[in-house]
């Protein structure tokens, strides 16, 4: 199919003009208030597979996911190692940016820990861990949008668990 250079011109005029509004949006957004870090059973985990390489089983409560109204995506996160340690985060994902937010730290005392000056990193880039990238294809973004409700998050988490 041979497009006229007119026509040609349009559609790339059109796209163009479709990512220049996503871009604005993206840079006009404002993180809404960051409610506390929520409690947490490790008995209910959601585990999910991060890299067939790692020994690290990662999981989410479902009891602390939520999508608020900014559009991001929160939850707790706990990676278990082999031998039973855990790290605890209390993180926030953004599906349309395709980054994430660690908020909070849980210590081995049993307290929360806020990070000093927490960051948006990307789910793709060059971490140690890519687990909110697996979290959000597991089932937290659909795409460049949050899941429509936390009830999908959690039904396809515990779908992904069987098709592993």
């Amino acid at each position: 199919m041979k497009f006229k250079p007119l026509a040609l011109a349009i559609l790339l005029g059109l796209s163009l003009t479709a990512w220049a509004q996503r871009d604005a949006e993206l840079m006009d957004w404002k993180e809404g208030a960051i409610p506390p870090p929520p409690a947490f059973d490790v008995a209910k985990l959601l585990t999910f597979e991060v890299s067939a390489a790692s020994s690290l089983v990662y999981g989410v409560d479902p009891a602390t996911l939520s999508i608020a109204d900014d559009g991001i995506v929160r939850y707790v996160m706990v990676a278990t190692s082999a031998s039973g340690v855990r790290n605890v985060f209390y993180e926030g994902l953004r599906c349309s940016s395709g980054e994430f937010k660690t908020y909070a730290r849980y210590t081995p005392e049993g307290a929360w820990v806020k990070v000093t000056r927490p960051e948006w990193r990307s789910v793709f880039g060059n971490l140690p861990s890519r687990h909110a990238l697996q979290f959000a294809r597991s089932g937290a973004c659909d795409n460049m949008t949050p899941a429509s409700s936390v009830n999908e998050i959690v039904r396809r988490l515990k779908a992904s668990k069987f098709s592993q």
